[in-house]
């Protein structure tokens, strides 16, 4: 008998207990960590050539309005909504739309249609802004999503035929804007910080689009039918003075969360702007905006 058979049985007669041989312990692997939530790689997609259009694309000639956050995009989009020719609903955030493949099959299947991931999202967005201008009975859809400026070559590869108007704002009233917005949830620095990363998208699209029309906000606040005529002959559309009392045709696009909705949007008339910081409030990190965008003397 062996000693481990005569251990258990003294064991099993006193105690109930018996002894059993440990199983051999597998050497550490690799210590796994957890998968760091990364930015999704720009899909891939081609740029449809103009005889492509009438069968890629719904849309003709949108509009986007390219502006940083608390710009006066709202604003701007009421009034060219209440124009007879131009729908603009609410930011549609139309970028975060994405598609994916549910398997290799389908993968291979849309690669056989020359459709790749990013083609399909722009299918999805186009048909998406179509449904909302065909419901409208409009002629031209206006889109104003601050965000779509850092993607703007997207959107430009995406509607070859499409129109940009650039919306400007003294660099300081919009971090000051976005503060009060929301002052718990950012300082005023913070809020200059972020507002800083859209004003710059702006100007790199101001930079990388040809033949856009730029607007200052102080301007359409300072002479609206002006400014509104000056669009209004870009867009190679006819001015209608129904557009400064946008309040008249819709008061239902205002929605919060999705661009302004606070009351002085809700007036529906075009409201004087604050008053334009002094040079010696421009703090050190919007310098260089103001002065770009002709801001300082």
């Amino acid at each position: 008998m062996s000693l481990m058979r005569s251990l258990n049985r003294a064991l099993s007669a006193t105690t109930g207990l018996q002894v059993r041989k440990a199983a051999p312990v597998a050497p550490p692997g690799p210590k796994k960590t957890a998968a760091k939530p990364g930015k999704r790689p720009t899909p891939v997609y081609r740029c449809p050539a103009p005889a492509d259009l009438a069968t890629d694309r719904l849309l003709r000639e949108p509009v986007f309005i390219m502006s940083p956050v608390r710009s006066g995009s709202t604003l701007l989009r009421m009034l060219l909504n209440a124009h007879s020719r131009f729908h603009s609903p609410h930011e549609l955030h139309i970028r975060r739309l994405e598609v994916d493949f549910g398997s290799k099959l389908s993968q291979r299947a849309m690669s056989a249609l020359d459709l790749e991931r990013g083609d399909l999202e722009h299918l999805l967005w186009d048909r998406v802004m179509h449904r909302e201008l065909v419901r409208s009975g409009k002629d031209f859809i206006v889109e104003k999503t601050p965000s779509n400026a850092f993607v703007y070559r997207r959107i430009r590869d995406c509607w070859p035929d499409a129109r940009f108007a650039f919306l400007l704002r003294h660099p300081v009233s919009i971090a000051r804007s976005w503060h009060e917005g929301d002052p718990e949830k950012r300082t005023f620095d913070e809020a200059a910080a972020d507002a800083l990363r859209y004003m710059q998208a702006v100007d790199n699209a101001r930079k990388g689009i040809t033949g856009g029309h730029t607007l200052r906000y102080e301007d359409i606040t300072a002479g609206p039918e002006k400014e509104m005529r000056r669009l209004c002959a870009f867009l190679d559309v006819d001015f209608e003075p129904t557009m400064l009392d946008y309040g008249r045709k819709d008061d239902t696009q205002v929605v919060k969360g999705l661009g302004d909705w606070r009351d002085k949007i809700r007036t529906g008339q075009v409201q004087s702007g604050r008053a334009l910081p002094a040079e010696d409030e421009i703090p050190a990190i919007l310098r260089p905006m103001c002065e770009a965008w002709g801001y300082t003397s």
